[in-house]
């Protein structure tokens, strides 16, 4: 992968973001993609915190924007690999997260959020 090319997506995705908006957001994914993140379980109620396809993701992201109305994203670095790439960020609480991103066709086909702590069960 690109460094350049990681740079830039990290760019536009943090805009989405903090733009709140849905739709930009969902458009760096593929229609098959697998997700996880350990709000899932809070967010969705699904135990195994795995997401399946665009559209799971889409009510994922839209319940966690309702939830976290002031949701902010600060891109602290990016790391590229072969057809991976990993996002830090630091959020509006001031917690650190990874996001690490397998891709296909410029689009993520499989993802996984990690936090430094534990506190993503505020958002339960």
């Amino acid at each position: 992968m690109d460094k350049a090319f990681a740079d830039a997506f990290a760019r536009d995705w943090v805009e989405a973001w903090n733009a709140h908006d849905l739709d930009r957001l969902l458009a760096h994914f593929a229609p098959d993609v697998v997700w996880s993140s350990p709000l899932v379980v809070s967010f969705t109620g699904d135990d195994s915190g795995v997401l399946h396809g665009k559209e799971a993701l889409r009510a994922y992201y839209a319940e966690g924007l309702r939830r976290i109305p002031d949701l902010r994203f600060e891109v602290l670095s990016v790391r590229v690999g072969v057809a991976v790439m990993v996002i830090n960020y630091r959020n509006q609480n001031n917690g650190e997260v990874s996001e690490v991103l397998r891709l296909r066709d410029a689009l993520v086909v499989e993802g996984h959020a990690t936090y430094a702590t534990t506190y993503a069960a505020t958002y339960a």
